[in-house]
């Protein structure tokens, strides 16, 4: 039977068990918070490169601790080192952000061997976000996909195309609209919310029927693509 009590080791004598437990919590705790960020997200898609973030970032953590250690020295050797990677990553969303400082600090507490901290902290920030992703006032407007084309710039095939949303989508929302050409052309892009029963083959089918309408994109909320 395993004996518990090596964990209790100190982060400048380490056991090998209690290093060997610390990346093995990183990984788990990471892993269950890259796994709540899919079942909370609420975008059209969403990157695999960011979810493997969410996993490995807690062990480099937990590794860079290790090495560190109480040593000042290497602490001021381990900034140094870091300040000459330059991260050009563009994080748009503050709550990607959030996600990645709870893996920081998932891993920072493993560690340390402040294993009841990682396990409570990563505890609550789950019930937390769990809590802001099911209530009503946390819940902006919902849609089921995006859909792009191109389209002649005439009124009367706008309201044609309007005609066709209205008919299958409960919603839709117009999220950009731009010139192509000399101005001839216009690209749409909605969002589209679909009325219960209606089919997106369908809409999908009528909106092509539309004289003028190229380039028709119906991109499903479900995809994970990188955008």
């Amino acid at each position: 039977m395993i004996d518990f009590s090596t964990l209790s080791s100190t982060v400048t004598n380490p056991t090998l068990f209690s290093v060997f437990y610390a990346f093995l919590l990183s990984f788990v705790l990471g892993s269950a918070l890259a796994v709540l960020y899919i079942k909370t997200f609420r975008g059209l898609s969403y990157s695999r490169n960011f979810l493997h973030c969410l996993v490995l970032c807690p062990i480099l953590i937990a590794i860079a601790m290790h090495a560190i250690g109480d040593n000042i020295a290497r602490g001021i050797g381990m900034v140094g080192t870091i300040s000459l990677l330059r991260f050009r990553t563009d994080i748009k969303d503050p709550r990607d952000m959030l996600f990645i400082f709870a893996a920081l600090a998932i891993g920072l507490a493993s560690g340390v061997h402040a294993y009841s901290i990682a396990v409570v902290g990563a505890l609550c920030f789950t019930m937390a976000v769990l809590v802001l992703a099911r209530t009503p006032f946390a819940h902006g407007p919902q849609y089921d996909a995006l859909l792009r084309l191109n389209l002649v710039a005439s009124d009367t095939q706008q309201r044609e195309l309007e005609q066709v949303l209205s008919s299958h989508c409960r919603n839709y929302n117009l999220v950009s609209l731009r010139e192509m050409g000399q101005g001839d052309v216009l690209d749409f892009a909605y969002h589209v919310k679909f009325r219960q029963g209606k089919e997106k083959e369908a809409m999908v089918r009528e909106v092509k029927g539309i004289r003028g309408a190229k380039a028709v994109n119906l991109m499903m909320q479900e995809a994970i693509v990188e955008i």
